[in-house]
């Protein structure tokens, strides 16, 4: 992947349904030779999908919980992963390290749709053990943005970016 697939990416991850036209008025392209790049990336699984991002209260989804668990020593995760593909209410689950094994992010219509989702997941998905949090406000930062050099670390902040603790630099309490 060069820079010019990397620029390409950014602005797919801000508008996937900009054209093709448009992307290469940007990166200097021509459509045909965009609409190449972004079939040699999608083939080689770098761009995995092209999705609308839906508000899930838009859809009655009012209560967002997150879920972690702690599996049966006789469960595996491919049978917990498999089980808990039956919950629509499941948007994502996470393999963990530390005291529990999954975190899954859950958007449910109401307590009682989450109190089921629960129950599931204890008698039908192999958790011996759930610690429940309810969601009251979340931002969505982004996407993973594509870098000239993976393995270096990421550009400091913009100085307007960085905050000085409070009570002046240095000071200690």
């Amino acid at each position: 992947m060069n820079k010019m697939d990397r620029e390409i990416l950014r602005i797919l991850q801000i508008d996937g349904r900009r054209s093709f036209t448009d992307i290469g008025a940007a990166v200097h392209l021509s459509a045909n030779a965009v609409a190449d790049r972004v079939r040699k990336l999608t083939q080689a699984g770098v761009i995995r999908g092209v999705r609308a991002v839906v508000d899930p209260a838009a859809l009655g989804l009012t209560m967002a919980a997150q879920i972690d668990v702690k599996l049966r020593t006789t469960t595996s995760a491919d049978d917990f992963e498999n089980a808990i593909r039956q919950l629509p209410q499941v948007l994502t689950a996470s393999l963990l390290t530390g005291s529990f094994d999954y975190s899954l992010s859950v958007a449910c219509v109401d307590q009682t749709d989450l109190a089921a989702v629960l129950e599931f997941i204890r008698d039908k998905a192999g958790a011996q053990e759930t610690y429940s949090r309810i969601v009251l406000h979340s931002i969505r930062l982004g996407e993973p943005e594509p870098r000239d050099n993976p393995t270096a670390p990421p550009p400091a902040p913009p100085a307007a970016a960085r905050r000085r603790p409070r009570g002046g630099a240095g000071r200690q309490r």
